[in-house]
């Protein structure tokens, strides 16, 4: 079982990733090429770490990269 301050930082990493998502989202419309792959960087961080708390992701990744 994860303690509280493993809970607190998996929820913030959640909440970043939800937001990273959103900024991406937005950076691909708008065809902002380097932005998106700054912010794809951080993505890739975000995944691999809730990946490694054991977060399931399937139904919170909406970009699938």
């Amino acid at each position: 079982m994860m303690s509280d301050s493993g809970l607190e930082i998996t929820k913030a990493t959640m909440d970043e990733f939800r937001d990273i998502q959103k900024y991406m989202t937005l950076a691909k419309k708008e065809n902002a090429k380097e932005t998106y792959a700054e912010m794809k960087n951080k993505y890739l961080y975000l995944k691999a770490f809730l990946t490694v708390a054991g977060v399931n992701l399937t139904d919170i990744d909406i970009i699938k990269e």
